[in-house]
């Protein structure tokens, strides 16, 4: 059979921890992610403060376990509001060697929804994730649960993935079993110098009944922002159903990524089922796209243009909220492990009193073990 560039860089991920058993066994990688930042003015949906602070730093461990099995702990530090925050992002077992290109996660890891999602916020190429991300899935939505992947025997890469939450990292709840994902992922080559992955993915939040999802005082105060009530990562808008559709495609000269890369992307997000109250009318969604163009091996230049559109619940209706963000970046990376990035984000909203326009300066370092990214 012949594998497509997404399939030899999985398999390759998947094989590198079992190659290196015996000799990693006993001594784990470790690996540091400094982030760190200078923010102009405070921006709406944000998960970053104003003025110098610490953004996603990592401090993670990993190694096979045995010939079937590996694990990985991450631990994350930011900083909010002058405070520290430490939270376990990461701390679960994978197989290894299961037959018919079946894989099994269990513990606690980041949910495979969207494109997005399932990759380490310092892989991103902005500063912070699309406004729909921030709103829907609070950055990066990580839980405590299992998963089952199937790597199909096709000519072209095809994924096909199942996941079970407790749900308590997305909404507040007392299920035992608060959220479902389905999700698909297939791609390929388009002669050697171009890639594609396309996803759909489905996500059941069972946790979202009743009116807990956003009872407000009509009288409330309209400069609260959402994106900084609750910094623990939950979501701040939410529907019992979440829909992803997302496309990404690549070129590089000869396939040649080192030295030049044109990436585009985009994804488009629909949550409904808001709560109780809810008609059908009553419905988040936002999507973005983006390019990025890596024209020297050390510099790169990216645009990325955003929209989202949500219901604030009050009792019985909704008040409607929107934003719209562009972003303009800038980076240089000495070499894979260091990047020094320059972004500039406009923003433009209704509803939301604390929507600016900011320049980001960012750094992001890593040393130690450093993986190869996923596609």
């Amino acid at each position: 059979m012949r594998f497509t560039r997404l399939q030899a860089g999985l398999f390759s991920s998947l094989l590198m921890p079992f190659a290196s058993a015996q000799a990693n066994e006993m001594n784990p990688d470790i690996s540091v992610v400094l982030d760190g930042y200078y923010k102009q003015n405070a921006t709406a949906l944000s998960h970053r403060d104003e003025g110098f602070g610490l953004g996603h730093t990592e401090l993670s461990l990993s190694a096979p376990i045995d010939d079937l099995f590996t694990g990985r702990l991450t631990a994350v530090l930011e900083e909010h509001h002058g405070e520290t925050e430490v939270a376990l992002e990461e701390a679960y077992l994978q197989t290894t060697g299961m037959p018919w290109n079946l894989s099994v996660r269990g513990g606690r890891f980041l949910s495979q929804v969207g494109y997005l999602n399932s990759r380490h916020m310092h892989e991103d190429n902005f500063v912070e994730r699309p406004a729909a991300y921030r709103a829907l899935l609070g950055s990066h939505y990580f839980d405590d649960g299992l998963r089952v992947n199937l790597l199909m025997p096709t000519p072209f890469f095809w994924q096909i993935g199942a996941e079970a939450f407790n749900g308590n990292r997305l909404t507040e709840g007392d299920e035992d079993i608060g959220v479902y994902t389905v999700n698909t992922r297939f791609g390929g080559d388009i002669g050697v110098s171009q890639s594609w992955q396309a996803g759909l993915s489905y996500l059941n939040n069972r946790e979202v009944h009743g009116d807990h999802d956003g009872d407000h005082d009509h009288d409330h105060d309209h400069d609260h922002d959402h994106g900084d009530h609750d910094h623990s990562h939950a979501a701040a808008y939410t529907g019992e159903n979440l829909y992803i559709a997302d496309l990404v495609w690549k070129w590089s000269p000869n396939g040649n990524t080192r030295q030049q890369q044109l990436t585009l992307s985009g994804e488009y997000l629909y949550a409904d089922e808001l709560n109780e109250h809810a008609r059908s009318s009553d419905y988040h969604q936002g999507w973005y796209t983006s390019a990025v163009y890596r024209f020297t091996p050390q510099w790169s230049v990216g645009a990325r243009y955003g929209r989202v559109d949500l219901k604030e619940a009050h009792g019985d209706h909704f008040h409607d909220q929107q934003l719209k963000e562009t972003d303009v970046m800038l980076a240089w990376s000495r070499s894979h492990f260091s990047t020094l990035r320059l972004q500039y984000t406009h923003q433009s909203a209704h509803g939301f009193e604390d929507a600016d326009n900011t320049v980001t300066l960012q750094y992001v370092m890593t040393f130690g073990a450093h993986g190869a990214h996923d596609f």
